[in-house]
């Protein structure tokens, strides 16, 4: 009887969530968010500390078990390796280096190790340089629907949005190639001339997904970072097929920034209760909403899109944009789109904000589908 009591607890405690095993008996001095940075020219791991320390996971990790107090715990290769294992060890590692940091006073100037950089001093690459897929949200803003038209026109979408709001619309962005971070520079496509911006909240999956719900979609997630689905308006060129062309739209380089790190959620809190997000074109704020503005929670996309494809750790599941788009006529009465030499400032409360430059690309060599004109070399 005492051996199969003692079974049923062992399974009961295997079967707990990490971070109420960890609530018992660890708290954390101060928050941290995560993220991948250059250093000497190598992608890193990081810890980022009052948004202005980076701290390298693996060297401080390192320093840690020199002291004794921890056993042995091999650190990740990257991003995705963190998220795989944060259930599984290393959420408890992270917190006993910043408690190690905070209690022996490291993050100070003068007794700050060589490990520790400040973050203008190193390079913000994107957290997750290759995710496995990352999805985003068609029209997913009750203020972004039909803000192309007139007032009208809008009005009448609205309407007919709210009283049907159907399923989500999930479309997929391409990963390397498109994905850029923090600083980095977002190309305007040789010949097309309405390019576009969307400021959105970047999921990061934490654990592998498929059927979930919306009631415990929660529990799938490993954190939230910032994103922009930069988008050219500009259409498919003439002839042939003349449907949508999400790939054109939505799929050429740079035009998937993300960054500038991952606040894990147990540091961020509810999306559906905290989140504002905003983004300003050369300090002119052209977006701003909150979630009461969705029209599918981030919960529901997920419960959605695990129906559809199975979720991985790493993987990104963006919830869509809010009016004031580029092509919208709402909010400035006309449209605007990006130009060469601008900068994009994309934030939301509580995590960060992206930093992006715009150039554009003024020649290619010979002609390509994309382009509008010239016409393209294999017509």
């Amino acid at each position: 009887m005492k051996h199969k009591l003692l079974r049923e607890i062992v399974v009961l405690v295997l079967l707990m969530p990490a971070q109420w095993l960890l609530a018992q008996d660890l708290q954390i001095a101060e928050p941290f968010k995560v993220g991948t940075f250059g250093i000497e020219g190598q992608p890193v791991v990081g810890l980022v500390l009052r948004d202005s320390l980076v701290v390298e996971l693996e060297a401080a990790n390192a320093a840690l078990e020199r002291t004794g107090m921890v056993p042995t715990l091999p650190m990740p290769a990257d991003m995705v390796g963190l998220i795989e294992r944060y259930e599984y060890g290393l959420q408890r590692r992270t917190y006993e280096i910043v408690n190690h940091l905070v209690a022996n006073d490291l993050l100070a100037p003068a007794t700050r190790p060589d490990w520790i950089h400040a973050t203008d001093a190193v390079d913000i690459m994107p957290p997750i340089m290759y995710p496995g897929k990352v999805m985003n949200a068609a029209v997913n803003f009750y203020s972004h629907v039909g803000e192309g038209g007139d007032a009208d026109a809008q009005a009448e979408a609205l309407r007919q949005r709210q009283a049907n709001r159907g399923v989500p619309y999930l479309f997929y962005k391409p990963t390397r190639g498109a994905i850029i971070g923090d600083g980095d520079t977002v190309v305007i496509p040789y010949g097309r001339t309405q390019t576009d911006w969307e400021v959105e909240l970047g999921t990061v999956i934490g654990r592998t997904a498929k059927y979930v719900t919306a009631r415990n979609a929660q529990d799938y997630i490993f954190g939230y970072m910032v994103t922009v689905d930069i988008s050219d308006r500009g259409g498919r060129p003439p002839g042939g097929f003349q449907g949508v062309d999400w790939f054109v739209g939505k799929g050429h380089d740079t035009f998937a920034p993300q960054g500038p790190w991952i606040v894990p959620k147990e540091f961020y809190g509810d999306p559906m209760a905290n989140l504002r997000q905003t983004l300003s074109i050369d300090g002119e704020q052209m977006q701003e909403a909150r979630a009461g503005d969705m029209i599918h929670s981030l919960y529901e996309l997920m419960e959605y899109a695990s129906s559809i494809i199975t979720l991985y750790p790493g993987d990104v599941l963006n919830n869509g944009t809010s009016g004031g788009v580029g092509m919208g006529t709402t909010v400035r009465g006309e449209q605007r789109f990006l130009q060469a030499g601008e900068s994009i400032e994309a934030s939301i409360d509580g995590i960060g904000t992206l930093h992006l430059n715009v150039r554009e690309e003024t020649s290619v060599p010979g002609g390509t589908g994309s382009q509008l004109p010239p016409v393209s070399s294999y017509q």
